[in-house]
């Protein structure tokens, strides 16, 4: 399973929020992330590039059962 709090953790620190990635997702995709839902390599290569970060920097696998 994928956790995406490291992405809502860099928005924080760089004074952002969640409605700012409206201009590269939509607002059912940013309601999935924050869910903690899956999402689309594609929807991760937009954040990434709008941050300039790495898929490292905005989610983490958590297996199963952990």
């Amino acid at each position: 399973m994928m956790k995406y709090y490291k992405l809502f953790d860099l928005l924080t620190r760089r004074g952002m929020k969640k409605t700012d990635l409206l201009p590269v997702i939509s607002a059912p995709t940013l309601a999935k992330l924050s869910k903690g839902e899956t999402t689309t390599t594609d929807v991760l290569c937009k954040i990434c590039n709008f941050l300039d970060c790495q898929p490292a920097d905005i989610m983490e696998f958590e297996r199963k059962g952990e």
